[in-house]
């Protein structure tokens, strides 16, 4: 069975309505990503990560992904930001990419991080410096 769903619900880049046809499980799909998106954007404002070395690197990905604005060219900064960091990850070893992931954008500690995996704090600091200077040279 076919269900409307309208595309500017799911998509701030549309400035109109545009309504669409897709299937049950489709729409149904799109519903949860939908929930899972405000729970995301809800957790990132609760938890924000602060750095004392803070500039326009990953750090940034929590303001950048949270942004509310009607302004298409606001909506364009934060996409192009958030395309960015995600190539800068994909471009890590897996290892780093995974950890760097978890401390800057799902705000583990190093502890945890390193409880986790079974290893030492200081080869997950080391890790991390490395992964952010291989992020910010791709910036």
């Amino acid at each position: 069975m076919l269900v409307t769903i309208n595309l500017r619900e799911f998509y701030p880049f549309y400035t109109h309505d545009e309504f669409v046809e897709v299937s049950e499980e489709v729409a149904a799909e799109m519903m949860a990503d939908k929930r899972y998106e405000r729970t995301h954007e809800r957790n990132v404002r609760r938890h924000k990560i602060y750095s004392l070395d803070a500039d326009d690197g990953i750090e940034a990905i929590a303001s950048a992904m949270s942004c509310q604005s009607n302004n298409p060219e606001a909506i364009f900064s934060v996409m192009d930001t958030h395309c960015r960091i995600c190539h800068a990850l994909n471009i890590l070893p897996e290892l780093q990419g995974r950890r760097v992931e978890a401390r800057y954008i799902f705000g583990k500690s190093v502890q945890e991080i390193a409880k986790s995996e079974g290893v030492s704090e200081s080869s997950i600091k080391e890790s991390l410096e490395r992964g952010l200077k291989t992020m910010r040279k791709i910036f």
